[in-house]
């Protein structure tokens, strides 16, 4: 007899209402209690980096801490920006992206931070082996499928100023 799929279903719910616990299999039960338990974890894999206010900061570059930033290439991180911090790199003289330190795969685990590599050629989060490209934040390898946040650069010929506007 064909019936809808909810009455399919009511009947098959009826009929493992009806039966005894003893003449259900285990294989049974612990199918249904791992769909239970599997059903309402959230992947966490899958969570954005989680969203984050921060003052301006305005950077004169012309100061010896920061004249390194005026070199194509070169980057630094400020900790105390962003969520984990802030990846300042510097694409060409006046270009620049700053890029949240907080790793897009499971952005929620506490070890999730990006970090330049040593190479100083891409960034990479130790945790999930995941790397980045320092032109774009894009993933190039690991388990990482997002890219990055990034923030808006503002640079008026001597001081460059990052923003807690998300870009991209």
């Amino acid at each position: 007899m064909q019936g809808t799929m909810d009455e399919k279903v009511e009947r098959g719910f009826m009929s493992i209402k009806k039966t005894n616990s003893a003449s259900v299999g285990p294989w049974v039960l612990l199918i249904l209690s791992t769909f239970a338990i599997c059903g309402c974890s959230p992947d966490l894999s899958d969570d954005p980096i989680p969203p984050t206010a921060f003052p301006d900061k305005t950077l004169n570059l012309n100061l010896p801490q920061y004249i390194a930033l005026k070199t194509k290439g070169n980057s630094m991180e400020f900790n105390d920006l962003g969520v984990r911090g802030v990846i300042v790199y510097c694409q060409d003289p006046g270009v620049y992206r700053a890029y949240e330190r907080t790793c897009s795969f499971r952005p929620n685990d506490a070890c999730a931070t990006v970090n330049i590599d040593v190479s100083q050629l891409f960034m990479t989060d130790p945790c999930c082996g995941s790397s980045f490209d320092l032109n774009t934040g894009n993933p190039t390898g690991g388990s990482a499928w997002r890219p990055l946040r990034i923030y808006e650069t503002l640079y008026n010929g001597f001081e460059l100023t990052i923003t807690d506007e998300v870009i991209e």
